[in-house]
C-alpha cells in the first residue's frame, strides 16, 4: 500500500469512527455499527443509511434515502465534488429528515 493510500485509509477510518461516536451520543432510534470500513445505521422501519470508505476510488461514499454521494477529502473536509456538499452536513440533513427533528453531529 503506497503512502497516499495509507494516509487516505487513515483518514477515512478516523471520519467513520467520528461519526459513529456522534450518532451514538445524539440518542437516536437506530443501530448504528462499523466493520471493515462500512458504518451501516439500521432504523426499525428497516431502512438502512451506508457510509463507507471506498479504497479504489479514495473517497466515502454514502448512500441514504434512494440517493448517493461520494466524498474527496479536500484538505481536512470530505466534500462531495458535484454537488459541494460536506460529508457532516449531508448526513445531519438525511438525519434530521428521518428523525423529525434537527440533528447536529459537530
Amino acid at each position: 500500500m503506497s503512502a497516499s493510500e495509507q494516509e487516505f485509509e487513515r483518514a477515512a477510518d478516523v471520519e467513520l469512527h467520528r461519526l459513529l461516536a456522534a450518532i451514538e451520543s445524539l440518542g437516536l432510534d437506530l443501530e448504528a455499527e462499523l466493520s471493515m470500513g462500512i458504518l451501516t445505521l439500521s432504523f426499525p422501519d428497516g431502512a438502512e443509511y451506508i457510509i463507507n470508505s471506498h479504497r479504489a476510488a479514495r473517497q466515502i461514499w454514502m448512500a441514504a434515502e434512494r440517493t448517493a454521494w461520494h466524498f474527496d477529502l479536500d484538505g481536512t473536509r470530505w466534500v462531495a465534488k458535484k454537488s459541494n456538499e460536506e460529508l457532516t452536513a449531508t448526513l445531519e440533513g438525511v438525519l434530521s429528515k428521518k428523525a423529525g427533528k434537527k440533528v447536529a453531529l459537530r
